[in-house]
């Protein structure tokens, strides 16, 4: 490699998940177009992702909810509850905005969601974000998705251990609750994003989150951060 080499990331690799072929051959069309995302595999069924999610280890999962053999929700709660999945993420594909089944792929373990309507463009840039893990998807309709979702009783307690944080690390991951980025939790807390992704690391580990989406739904859980407290958008 020359000085003037940059190393190229390698693609994000998504495996689509869709009832509908008409819908996967569409996502697939945009993706396939893309010189940093590749299509890996695709399933019509939960049965199939949960199996291909195994087989083929994605970046992402483009997982629809409503499918045959098994729904989205309970082949995202298998792909997050395998260990040897836990660097996959799963975006949830949805025909509606803040409905119940966005609710319960959050306590299934998804990263994020996004409607089937949503600008090409978003399709893309929500890939690489989630794969980056820097960010949630969406920020502001997702906190408001996530406040909505704590207003509700949990229909199993989540039982994750506040007092394992340092006070440090409850401040960070409020902030992380308010949708802030490692850069602006380091400008807010004068320290530098190196020492807030360590933070940021550290809680999701002594949680049990998986990724930063997690961590938010955890802020709000544990009333670190309150619905009253969103800023307007």
């Amino acid at each position: 490699m020359t000085g003037l080499d940059v190393p190229v990331a390698p693609p994000v690799r998504v495996l689509l998940c869709d009832d509908q072929p008409l819908i996967r051959s569409g996502i697939r069309a945009l993706l396939d177009a893309e010189d940093d995302v590749t299509v890996v595999g695709e399933a019509g069924d939960g049965e199939q992702a949960a199996s291909l999610a195994r087989e083929l280890r994605p970046d992402v999962v483009l997982m629809d909810v409503q499918m045959p053999v098994l729904d989205g929700i309970e082949a995202t709660r298998r792909i997050a509850g395998d260990p040897a999945l836990a660097d996959v993420r799963i975006v949830v594909l949805t025909n509606y905005g803040l409905d119940e089944y966005v609710f319960a792929a959050l306590r299934a373990g998804a990263s994020g969601f996004l409607v089937k309507d949503t600008e090409p463009e978003a399709v893309l840039q929500a890939l690489r974000v989630v794969t980056a893990g820097d960010a949630l998807l969406s920020p502001a309709v997702t906190r408001t998705l996530i406040a909505e979702y704590v207003a509700r009783p949990a229909v199993v307690p989540i039982g994750r251990d506040l007092g394992r944080l340092t006070d440090r690390e409850q401040e960070v991951v409020a902030l992380v609750g308010q949708g802030l980025s490692n850069d602006e939790i380091a400008a807010h807390m004068v320290i530098s994003p190196a020492t807030a992704k360590t933070h940021v690391s550290r809680a999701m580990a002594k949680v049990g989150a998986r990724d930063r989406a997690q961590l938010v739904v955890f802020a709000y859980e544990s009333r670190l951060v309150a619905p009253r407290d969103e800023p307007a958008t």
